[in-house]
């Protein structure tokens, strides 16, 4: 360890963990310890009764139910699988290059290598040890079977010496699951430092040494950033294998991972009765020694990031401060990306196959749009991060399937029901099909509330589904419905509203115009989508994997929502423009879009149509179709038209 001041600071703050470790280890054995003597003594005579008789069994007997405790807590400690982060691996064979980089790197730090690469669907770089038992048999069976897998870690033991740039993700979680398998070679990669090797797909003999960690990097990082810029960010993150390596932070760190990774098993449900109170006195165990060194583990980290920081400082330093900005931009990029680009698609059983990919064109667009960003796409001359890859198409992918998997619960592995879509197809696979589904469930929402057809149908097709049906009903301020409604869908659709009603009874800072009919429609919209999403199918858990072997809980996903569950009036308003966007493309010519920054859009002429919005939240908030309808005369569209749904 160099003689950086963080790194002395962080070690002392290791050797304070590991007195409590100590100070705990001599609380278990002080029993033991008074039984030792009193049976020494009463073997040599030095004290004789009755009375002492009965002291020496008590504490004897209370010695071993010490001992038996606490060796069952050392036990669970120890065995405790510390949680993983989930990632892409990237052996040495599919990233020669940027092994290269990497290790070149690491000698201008004087500092190890890391042991191995991968990649992480989100704004971050970190170091995360996985040197514990537990994870190099899981590597060793992913090995096997072609993926490896990759659990959801709570990132307190990681170095956070990097210059982790702002992330949307929490910090902490407590499920897993697989890596997706999309042709990425998977397994450990090779030993990156001196002597040290690994044969791809094995587990190697007993370590002589403690193993470096593994480098997690975010792949959007690969594709944004320049390989000068990617080679600066990942400076303080690759300094920061040097205080990993002392024995003192690296046993205190393993102390710290496994109380908590101890802390997770005794909370996990489905123990049997046996079991439950062993685990709840563990579990009580590891907190209370968990607390006690909190303070310490905090400050230990800290002094580990400053040491490595100034380690960093002399590599780069120029080009690092260019870079931290490219940091910002890729985040803001994948942020917009996902929420706006991605999760639309999600939600129609589609998973863009190349979102790393898709940053370039949104942060490109941004670029094109924001005059402040004027500079950043003059930089895509250079040679990008990802030609560092052997195969970035493959790479993508597998980080794309990762990022819904944990942004949005999808399935492990693609299906009929979850397949791939390549940008070019995103605006008739996901935007138009989005439209038409959000479409057709307005109006089965307005068929069971007993709306009738729109005034001024009699030469179309009365009972089609037309755009001017929902205008009217937005518009009309008289709340009398179809005086003879099917009886059975007014029922259902009663009951509908009763069941939505208190997820909405929250909103009091709704206006006043979405009440009355706007507000029925929109509690029967929530209901509607609640129904579809408890009627479907349960996910299956990958194939070959059992419960022990479960990597996450998909009860528990999404990890990191992107956002929270939609109001009444959003949902309202999103329906309302996808029919409007439908009566657009059918009977105005207009087409469905994909914009990098703002997702799916409607394309009139070739142009972005910008001012719908504003005139569909008009409508459904204070009941004034005129804006509206004003725009629809001037594109053509004809509302008594009926549209094609799906």
């Amino acid at each position: 360890m160099g003689v950086e001041a963080g790194a002395q600071a962080a070690r002392s703050r290791a050797l304070a963990v590991l007195r409590i470790r100590s100070r705990a280890l001599a609380v278990a054995l002080l029993p033991a310890a008074g039984a030792v003597v009193l049976i020494a003594a009463a073997g040599m005579g030095h004290i004789e009764g009755g009375g002492w008789t009965a002291v020496r069994w008590t504490v004897t007997v209370l010695a071993v139910l010490v001992l038996l405790g606490a060796g069952v807590v050392a036990l669970v400690v120890a065995r405790a699988r510390p949680a993983m982060s989930p990632t892409i691996p990237i052996t040495e064979a599919s990233a020669p290059d940027l092994y290269r980089l990497v290790r070149d790197l690491a000698d201008r730090l004087e500092v190890p290598a890391p042991s191995a690469i991968a990649l992480t669907p989100d704004c971050d770089s970190w170091l995360e040890d996985r040197t514990h038992r537990a994870h190099g048999a899981a590597a060793n069976g992913a090995a096997t079977d072609g993926s490896e897998p990759a659990t959801a870690s709570d990132r307190t033991g990681r170095d956070s010496s990097g210059p982790s740039g702002p992330s949307g993700s929490p910090s902490t979680t407590t499920s897993s699951t697989s890596t997706p398998t999309s042709g990425v070679r998977s397994g450990s990669g090779p030993g990156s430092s001196g002597a040290t090797t690994a044969v791809r797909g094995a587990v190697g003999p007993q370590r002589r040494t403690p193993a470096a960690p593994v480098l997690v990097i975010g792949s959007p990082f690969l594709w944004w950033m320049r390989v000068g810029e990617l080679r600066a960010v990942l400076a303080p993150v690759v300094a920061g294998t040097g205080p990993s390596a002392h024995p003192d932070i690296a046993a205190a760190r393993r102390f710290v991972r496994g109380l908590d990774a101890a802390v997770a098993v005794s909370s996990a449900p489905g123990r049997g009765p046996l079991a439950r109170p062993v685990l709840g006195g563990v579990g009580r165990v590891a907190r209370l020694l968990l607390r006690s060194c909190r303070v310490h583990a905090a400050e230990m980290e800290r002094g580990v990031a400053a040491a490595a920081s100034e380690r960093a400082q002399t590599v780069d330093y120029g080009v690092r401060i260019v870079a931290q900005e490219q940091v910002g931009l890729a985040y803001a990029g994948w942020d917009r990306l996902l929420t706006r680009v991605a999760l639309p698609a999600w939600r129609m059983g589609r998973w863009p196959s190349r979102l790393d990919a898709g940053v370039v064109s949104a942060l490109t667009e941004l670029s094109r749009r924001d005059r402040l960003a004027e500079g950043f796409a003059s930089r895509l001359g250079e040679r990008p991060a990802c030609d560092l890859l052997e195969e970035p198409g493959m790479v993508d992918e597998a980080a794309s399937l990762l990022a819904a998997r944990l942004f949005h619960g999808g399935p492990a592995e693609p299906g009929p029901d979850w397949a791939p879509v390549a940008w070019q197809e995103y605006p008739d696979e996901v935007v138009d099909r989005k439209w038409r589904a959000d479409a057709a469930r307005l109006h089965r929402v307005l068929d069971s509330l007993g709306v009738g057809p729109a005034a001024g149908t009699a030469g179309a097709d009365p009972e089609g589904p037309t755009l001017g049906r929902v205008l009217d009903h937005l518009t009309d301020p008289d709340p009398d419905p179809d005086p003879d409604p099917d009886p059975e869908a007014a029922a259902a659709s009663g009951a509908a509203v009763v069941d939505a009603a208190p997820e909405d009874a929250g909103d009091q800072d709704e206006p006043s115009g979405a009440e009355g009919r706007g507000g029925t429609l929109a509690a029967g919209l929530s209901a509607e989508l609640a129904r579809e999403e408890a009627a479907a199918p349960p996910r299956c858990a990958p194939a070959g994997q059992g419960p022990d072997d479960a990597l996450w809980d998909d009860g528990a996903l999404p990890l990191f929502p992107l956002q929270p569950p939609r109001s009444g009036r959003e949902l309202l308003a999103d329906h309302v423009t996808a029919m409007v966007c439908c009566a657009a493309v059918d009977t105005a010519g207009a087409a469905p879009g994909l914009d990098w920054l703002d997702g799916p859009s409607l394309l009139i002429h070739g142009e972005r149509a910008a001012d719908l919005s504003p005139r569909v939240l008009t409508l459904v908030e204070d009941g004034d179709p005129e804006p509206l309808r004003a725009w629809l005369s001037d594109l053509g569209v004809r509302p008594e038209k009926p549209v094609r749904l799906v």
